[in-house]
Order: structure tokens, then C-alpha cells, then sequence
């Protein structure tokens, strides 16, 4: 990853690119002060750009460069079908899930590039066009995975239709294909990583038998090394941590969690999973990684990094915890204390190193239901609901609310931070925070 820095002209502030999910080191905190933390229709909106089709990924920042996926739908394609899902690897159970949709009609998607100073829409690529493989839920994208830049290209996995890269002025430099991947009919969720000159994607299907994890040569989109895993269907992204002398890629699963060695995908270590839907993307601070699921269980598990074979909870499973989670939204840790939050955005702290409840019970003002997932920056917890609400929320042992912030639009995807600014994608148009000269 790259990331800038910069003295900003009102005061001393570190500014860092967002180029990938969760930003600068997948944990949803931003290294930026001096943010402005209070906006509405009508103060600090630097700009909002209309953004066509549909889709639930991050905006990424690189420099001046903003990155963004979308999915358009178009004309119902006669005879067009979902793929066929199974719930047993004998094949002799069929599920279809009652809220999955649109395999039955075109689809296009793409990839933008807008201007972060102006918000325009410098370029627009068309990945992929036609019919799709799977259905997505009705509530998701098919444009939900966030693409990844390494400052030099930007990579966009949009899961059976493929991965594709391109350089910063729209051209395409390759695209691969990495097979088909059913998810049950809901839709592709994880995003892809970067580690050096490789993209790592998991891929987790329907029953887990043609479960896998992989990575491509960034530079040529050839597969470097591929590695099965026993693991069914799963939407979290994996991430890379440096602990205990060694790099490790740590990857969430309903059966099982399993780490990595990033270079080669050889299997270092493995722990019983969140035995869930495992959605949440994993988050860690020092020697500890915390994974979680919140549906149909509430479950999370802190993992001690830099072991070896199966642990246990005498062999690297710190602590369990099984309530506050939430369905889709991950959690985030920071300054010590970990953050779990619900669908329904109710907040949990917990002390990071011994699970320790702080609280469990902080209740945003108002009743809503939570996407995005949170974020840190500049000293406080940003929330946001699907009512595009964001409360801003003080870190520490003790719950409280300081303002909430109304875009008058719906959000499902989660903020970014750049630049002194902040950037929310809603439902409709794109929209850069600051309260900052550009």
C-alpha cells in the first residue's frame, strides 16, 4: 500500500491515502486530526456527485484519485438463470434463498475515477457486460466488494465475472478469471488485498468443497499460488498482519480461521470458526487478531498471532465473547478497547487484551439499522445508519453521543477518510466532507 503525507495549511495534520476496505491498515482508523466532524445538507459538503447504478463498495482514495465500483442493471435476458445451490456436497438438497435476485436481467459493471478536489468523474471503465453467473440479495450490490490500489493501478473483483486491473488513467492492464464462486445466491462480498507484488482473494462457495484462497501477480493477473480450504460460503475480507516476527494473513470462516502465510499460502495455523456467517472482516492490534459473526450466532474470538497447528483455548484462543454483534457491519478496534456493534447499531467496549466489558448497552438517539461499518478518526468513533445518520460517537470506557450529522440519504457503505476530508458513498451520489478549502 501507499500512503501520503502532508502538512496541511491551517494546521499540522498526516494525511493518508484510503486505498483499499477499511483504509491504511484495514482496521477502519484514520491517522488524519483536524476533521471536520459536524455536517448537513447545507455546511461542510464540499461537493456530491451523482453516481449511476448500484453498488454498497468504499470509495478508495489515492493522492488526488478516488476509486469506486458500481453495478448497472439493464433488460431482462430470456432464459437467463441463477446458478443452482446446494446445501450438501452429494448435491441432493437444493436451496433457493427467498431474497436473491438478478441473475435473470444484463448486468454492467464498472469501475470510476473521480477528481477528489471537484468530485467530477474524470473516467469510467466497463469491466463486464452481460449475463451473470449468481443472483445477489435484494438489499445488497453486485458491486459490493471494495477495490484496492497500490498507487499505481487499482484491482476490482466483482467475483464470478471476474478481477480486473487498471492503471490511473482507465487503462486496462489485465483481467482474470478465477472460476465460478456460488454464494448462495447473495451476492460477492469480500474485497481484495494487497501484499507486495501480490492480490489476494477469498473465495469461499456454497458447501465449502471448492472453497479457496489465492493470489495473482498484481502486475499480470497470473495465479501465483492457490490454496483449498474447508470452509463454507463466506463475505469477509481476510487481512495481513505483521506479528511476532513473521507476516500472516489472517482469514474469518464459519468452520474454520485459519492463517496464512501471505507469499506462498501455506497453512501456518488454524481455530475452530465463528460457526456463523462469517461477514465481519477480522481486526488486530499487537499479538492479537479478533474475528466475529452475528448471525444466526453472536460470536467473537480473540486469537493469539504467531502460532502453529490447531489452537485451542489453551493454545492461542484468548478470550470468547457472544453477544453485540451484528450481521453485516465488522467491528473496530482502537486505542485499546475493542467495538462491536449490533444491526441495529447498539455499541459494545471490551478491553482488547483480557475481553473485559466495559459496556454493552450504547444506544444511538433513534431507531435505525447499520451497514457500514465504523470508523475512527481525528479522536472519535464515526456510526453511520442506513438513514445515511452519523453519529459521532466519544471512545473510551464510558458510552456517550456528541452530535449526529444527516445526509438525507440512505447509506450502506462504509466512510473513507483522506485528505482532511471525509468521503460517503449513499445510495445515490458520492459525497466529500471538510471543513477545509480545497
Amino acid at each position: 500500500m501507499v500512503l501520503g503525507f502532508c502538512i496541511l495549511s491551517s494546521a499540522f495534520c498526516i494525511s493518508a491515502d484510503w486505498p483499499q476496505w477499511r483504509g491504511p491498515q484495514s482496521s477502519g482508523v484514520s491517522p488524519e486530526h483536524g476533521v471536520a466532524l459536524e455536517w448537513g445538507a447545507a455546511e461542510n459538503i464540499a461537493w456530491k456527485t451523482p453516481i449511476p447504478g448500484r453498488g454498497h463498495s468504499s470509495p478508495i482514495i489515492s493522492g488526488n484519485r478516488i476509486f469506486l465500483t458500481t453495478a448497472i442493471e439493464g433488460e431482462v435476458l430470456p432464459g437467463a438463470k441463477a446458478a443452482i445451490h446446494y446445501m450438501d456436497e452429494k448435491h441432493e438438497k437444493t436451496f433457493v434463498h427467498p431474497d436473491s435476485m438478478g441473475a435473470d436481467h444484463k448486468q454492467t459493471f464498472k469501475v470510476l475515477c473521480l477528481d477528489a478536489a471537484s468530485g467530477k468523474i474524470l473516467w469510467e471503465q466497463t469491466a463486464y457486460d452481460g449475463a451473470v453467473y449468481d443472483n445477489r440479495h435484494k438489499r445488497s450490490s453486485f458491486a459490493s466488494p471494495t477495490p484496492v490500489t497500490d498507487g499505481r493501478a487499482v484491482y476490482a473483483f466483482f467475483g464470478s465475472e471476474g478481477v480486473y486491473a487498471y492503471d490511473f488513467n482507465g487503462k486496462q492492464l489485465w483481467k482474470a478469471n478465477i472460476g465460478r464462486i456460488p454464494n448462495m445466491g447473495l451476492g460477492t462480498g469480500t474485497s481484495p488485498v494487497l501484499h507486495q507484488n501480490l492480490l489476494i482473494l477469498q473465495a469461499d462457495e456454497d458447501t465449502g468443497a471448492g472453497s479457496f484462497i489465492l493470489a495473482l501477480d498484481k502486475r499480470t493477473g497470473k495465479e501465483v499460488w492457490k490454496t483449498p480450504r474447508k470452509v463454507q460460503v463466506s463475505w469477509s475480507t481476510p487481512v495481513i498482519v505483521q506479528s511476532a516476527g513473521r507476516t500472516e494473513l489472517v482469514a474469518s470462516g464459519n468452520e474454520l480461521v485459519i492463517g496464512y502465510d501471505p507469499a506462498t499460502g501455506k497453512e501456518l495455523w488454524r481455530t475452530k470458526g465463528v460457526q456463523s456467517n462469517a461477514i465481519a472482516s477480522p481486526v488486530f492490534a499487537g499479538d492479537l487478531v479478533f474475528v466475529s459473526a452475528g448471525f444466526p450466532k453472536k460470536k467473537t474470538l480473540a486469537i493469539r498471532l504467531g502460532g502453529s497447528g490447531e489452537l485451542t483455548p489453551d493454545s492461542g484462543i484468548v478470550w470468547t465473547y457472544e453477544k453485540g454483534t451484528a450481521y453485516v457491519a465488522s467491528n473496530l478496534l482502537y486505542d485499546g478497547f475493542l467495538y462491536l456493534i449490533t444491526d441495529k447499531g447498539i455499541l459494545s467496549c471490551l478491553d482488547a487484551k483480557t475481553g473485559e466489558v466495559k459496556y454493552d448497552s450504547g444506544r444511538p438517539p433513534g431507531a435505525a439499522t447499520f451497514t457500514a461499518s465504523p470508523i475512527a478518526v481525528d479522536g472519535k468513533i464515526l456510526i453511520t445508519s442506513e438513514d445515511g445518520e452519523t453519529y459521532v460517537i466519544q471512545p473510551g470506557p464510558k458510552f456517550e453521543v456528541l452530535r449526529t450529522n444527516s445526509l438525507g440519504e440512505p447509506v450502506y457503505s462504509s466512510p473513507a477518510v483522506s485528505g482532511g476530508s471525509i468521503y460517503i458513498r449513499g445510495e445515490k451520489n458520492l459525497y466529500r466532507i471538510t471543513g477545509r478549502k480545497s
